[in-house]
């Protein structure tokens, strides 16, 4: 039976704050005020810029998925990005790949549906890039402490994920080569719709699929896997700024298996509505590499502002650029900036 949303979010409150309290078992609140005061904040100045960064290169990348139907400039693209993480802060659940798309359709005279399947191709590549990361981590650099047991749960998750973009990309590979067969795919929707209802969802996938392709040039199909892999490896930097202030460092790979090991929890996090899940994930992982629970603390809780405080300038600042308001952002999907008629 499925459990209500209001209750699944009352368990993942529950559950984060005893997962927590857990990782926070031997905390001094003495020692957290030391480490603070402590702190050289000099190396923090770099954070933002570098979380900034990271959604620069995803723009760059996202510009590739555009280039056939607009040539968008990547400022732009990274004002709808910023956009969109602000957006979260204002909804009860992840919304900013809706309104990233929702936005660059309508500044670019777009079809919703067109931009949203080059959203998702975005969060594809990164997805296939985050896996070759992790299969080199499990291959090669197990995780300290519980090193077996989360090597098998990120090898769980690995599997998990491999298989979901498998089933994704065989599927529009599928659809598209009907389509371009003339197969009546869609003969279906009909049968379950009424025809006010089934004309524009017919639309709006064939215009999905005509958006859910790669970019034609080679140069521009290599500029989205380095730009990937580059948001990654400046992922890496955000856990390695924050322990500079600390007097932390780590071996390059050290950050690597880091990321994906908080890449994988912020998944499962989300899938199951735990609260706190990168500070949680942060702190154990930070103990196991031998940091003190009031220096992994501080750490995790200097990065996680950071990005809210990121998001926060940047997002109004691109809200105002854009001459928005919130309350448009609160209306994004209630209609097509262009019409789905084929």
């Amino acid at each position: 039976m499925k459990l209500p949303r209001r209750l699944w979010l009352w368990l993942g409150a529950i559950g984060g704050l005893l997962a927590l309290y857990w990782v926070l078992r031997d905390f001094d609140l003495n020692q957290f005020v030391d480490v603070l005061s402590g702190a050289n904040y000099f190396p923090l100045l770099l954070l933002p810029l570098f979380i900034a960064l990271e959604q620069v290169f995803r723009a760059i990348k996202w510009r590739q998925f555009l280039f056939r139907f607009r040539p968008i400039g990547v400022w732009r693209l990274f004002g709808a990005i910023m956009i969109g993480y602000f957006s979260n802060f204002f909804a009860p659940f992840g919304v900013s790949p809706l309104v990233r798309g929702w936005l660059i359709a309508r500044l670019a005279n777009l079809r919703l549906s067109t931009v949203l399947a080059t959203v998702v191709l975005d969060r594809l590549t990164d997805g296939l890039v985050f896996l070759v990361f992790t299969g080199i981590v499990i291959a090669f650099f197990p995780f300290p402490g519980e090193g077996e047991t989360v090597r098998a749960g990120i090898l769980g998750g690995a599997l998990t994920q491999l298989i979901v973009f498998a089933v994704i990309i065989l599927g529009l590979i599928g659809l598209k080569f009907a389509i371009r067969k003339k197969a009546a795919i869609f003969n279906f929707i009909p049968r379950w719709l009424p025809d006010r209802l089934a004309r524009p969802l017919e639309s709006f996938l064939r215009n999905f699929l005509d958006g859910a392709v790669l970019p034609e040039q080679a140069w521009r199909q290599a500029v989205v896997v380095m730009a990937a892999v580059a948001i990654k490896l400046i992922a890496v930097a955000h856990i390695f700024w924050a322990g500079l202030a600390f007097d932390v460092t780590l071996g390059l790979m050290d950050y690597v298996v880091l990321m994906v090991f908080l890449g994988f929890l912020h998944v499962l996090s989300v899938s199951l509505k735990i609260v706190g899940g990168f500070t949680i994930g942060a702190v154990f992982a930070l103990r196991a590499f031998g940091v003190d629970v009031e220096t992994a603390l501080a750490m995790a809780v200097i990065v996680q502002t950071a990005s809210l405080l990121t998001v926060a300038i940047t997002g109004t600042a691109a809200l105002f650029i854009q001459g928005l308001k919130l309350s448009d952002l609160m209306a994004t999907g209630r209609e097509d900036p262009q019409s789905e008629a084929p």
